[in-house]
């Protein structure tokens, strides 16, 4: 296998981006050799890119239902314990029970959504992060890697679709 080039070109706006990431595609990289980077956050249908899926949504929903439970658990289980009338509320008051019940659903979509969030993100990470100051300046960054014989082809193909610059993507310390 040939070796490859790792490139980055600059784009000012998100329909150029998209545009390029297309072209790279007709010449033959697939989606794990192109990476965007951006100063905001960008649907990947926006650029052309394919869906990247979570399970964030059904572990929210699995942490909602577990709470739910425990807050049935909570709200009914002391009906059980020995019969406590006073001022003669039922054994088991349903209002303040729909408040236990909803805080603990609420408690438990919230824990669990937080933990998958942070599971899902694999954080910490400690490989190294590309860092481009030009993204927080409000600029769209598409890094590829490329055969290394066919730079100046990749290279004049993204300028001819609006791109600032490309140019060898380097290590740089923050």
């Amino acid at each position: 296998m040939s070796e490859t080039k790792t490139l980055l070109a600059l784009f000012q706006d998100l329909d150029p981006a998209a545009d390029a990431i297309d072209k790279l595609k007709e010449m033959g990289l697939t989606e794990d050799q192109v990476n965007v980077i951006s100063g905001i956050p960008v649907l990947e249908r926006i650029l052309g890119r394919p869906v990247q899926w979570t399970n964030v949504p059904r572990l929210a929903f699995g942490g909602a239902i577990a709470g739910f439970i425990i807050g049935l658990l909570l709200a009914f289980s002391p009906a059980t314990y020995p019969a406590l009338i006073a001022g003669g509320q039922p054994l088991v008051p349903v209002p303040p029970s729909i408040i236990v019940v909803f805080e603990m659903t609420m408690l438990g979509m919230l824990l669990s959504t937080f933990i998958g969030v942070f599971l899902d993100s694999s954080f910490p990470s400690y490989r190294p992060m590309e860092y481009i100051p030009e993204i927080s300046d409000g600029k769209i960054a598409v890094f590829f890697a490329c055969p290394a014989d066919e730079e100046k082809k990749f290279v004049s193909a993204m300028k001819k679709l609006g791109a600032e610059s490309v140019q060898p993507a380097e290590a740089q310390q923050l």
